[in-house]
């Protein structure tokens, strides 16, 4: 066993090593001179990234960031808001912190993107040229999809919604805290598109149930998690895993049920199952909704025609995440259509790909990286413990600390890793250095 001392020890260890290896890595590249235009459709963890190695990497370039949003936001820690184990400031910082000083930054939302004639227009009319384009919006959460909701329900008769941002985690939390409280039925979801970080609903659940036995309340719970399908995660031996510790833990599941509705006034739930309509009560209700890509994307021309046709997921080879029709444009992060990988974690190792592919491209030469699919999810369990779950395309598991790190255990470890060491990493990863 690896006590706390000796972990903690290792951590900073290997933090400043691999900060090392990433400054001995950057001053080693070899930078390209060219004139090549380059844009970067938004500043998230994705673009960020992205835009502070290209400027490592390429002298002369001009390289144009466009968003409109002034905050950005660490999402991974909207589900510890949610559970009131941090405050919504801890998600939140400026758009501008993390962009480096020889990059443009058009805050404008885009309209339009034209792959035939390389330009992007902004809602506000700007038109753009570009050499390369990367497409990296992030995605939309669609609450209109959900009949009788609205996000100014968030917080009130027992509704939750940590997606949506940290004010609305932080009233997610409102909501939660009664609940544990008082007892009842809870019911907790997820929509059946693609979503980002598919652990997030389970942690919320297993977050809230923890809370509520630590307050001594646990008989008084019925706590329900609705899946989306045949299945609690995406990868067999971790939906297992979870199906183990949800009956351990008292928590039913039920299996193929998508919320259509709520109706608020009576705490009532509508969802489709194979069945057809089925109505359900709660007093706390955990809302995920469907989410899709950003809708210029689909009328662009840029999404997927045989594939998530509903969702408009980028059209783009999974391992160089190219797009298989438009050779200039790449989509990096959630919006990219790709098998995994809409956490922060896939973007830490989607990013390089896309650098690598796109500089060898300004070069004439051909990239030699590829995105296996890797993602990894912290999935707490409990407050103190948590899962390090990795896996790629294949659902192999891939762990990173191997003999150190168990993957399907409840660690300590595992809830240190999430909770004090990834934020770090995903700030140092926005920055470019890891």
């Amino acid at each position: 066993m690896l006590n706390r001392r000796r972990f903690l020890g290792l951590s900073a260890a290997c933090g400043a090593t691999l900060t090392f290896k990433s400054t001995i890595a950057n001053a080693k590249v070899n930078s390209l001179n060219t004139k090549a235009k380059i844009i970067i459709i938004g500043a998230g963890a994705a673009g960020a990234a992205l835009a502070n190695r290209l400027l490592r990497r390429l002298t002369g370039a001009k390289i144009t960031v466009i968003d409109p949003r002034k905050r950005h936001l660490y999402q991974p820690g909207l589900s510890l808001v949610a559970a009131g184990l941090a405050g919504p400031d801890y998600v939140i910082s400026k758009t501008t912190d993390w962009l480096p000083s020889g990059v443009t930054l058009l805050d404008e939302a885009v309209a339009e993107v034209d792959p035939l004639t390389k330009t992007v227009t902004t809602q506000k009319g700007q038109t753009l040229s570009y050499d390369y384009l990367v497409v990296a919006p992030g995605l939309v959460l669609d609450h209109d999809a959900i009949e009788g909701f609205s996000l100014d329900m968030v917080g009130k008769n027992g509704i939750g919604a940590l997606y949506a941002g940290p004010e609305y985690a932080a009233k997610t939390w409102e909501a939660a805290q009664k609940f544990t409280e008082t007892g009842g039925t809870g019911i907790f979801t997820r929509p059946a598109t693609e979503m980002k970080c598919a652990g997030a609903p389970l942690k919320h659940t297993f977050l809230i149930d923890d809370i509520a036995r630590r307050a001594g309340n646990s008989s008084k719970m019925n706590m329900i998690y609705a899946a989306n399908n045949n299945s609690l995660f995406g990868v067999p031996i971790v939906a297992e895993k979870v199906r183990m510790l949800f009956g351990e833990r008292g928590i039913e599941s039920v299996y193929s049920h998508v919320l259509k509705s709520i109706d608020a006034g009576k705490k009532r739930a509508v969802f489709d199952t194979p069945d057809g309509q089925k109505e359900m009560d709660y007093d706390y209700l955990h809302v995920i909704p469907p989410q899709r890509a950003p809708e210029f994307v689909r009328q662009s021309g840029l999404s997927w025609e045989e594939r998530w046709t509903d969702q408009g997921w980028v059209e783009v080879d999974q391992y160089t995440l190219r797009h298989r029709r438009f050779g200039s444009i790449f989509a990096v992060g959630d919006v990219a259509g790709v098998p995994k990988g809409k956490t922060a974690a896939s973007v830490k190792w989607q990013v390089p790909v896309v650098e690598d592919h796109l500089v060898a491209s300004i070069a004439g030469k051909e990239g030699t990286q590829a995105y296996n699919g890797y993602t990894s999810c912290p999935m707490i369990t409990r407050i103190g413990q948590a899962m390090l779950v990795e896996f790629d395309y294949k659902n192999d598991l891939v762990p990173s600390f191997p003999g150190i790190i168990a993957p399907l255990e409840e660690l300590w470890i595992s809830w240190l890793m999430k909770t004090v060491a990834l934020k770090p990493t995903y700030n140092a990863m926005l920055r470019g250095q890891a």
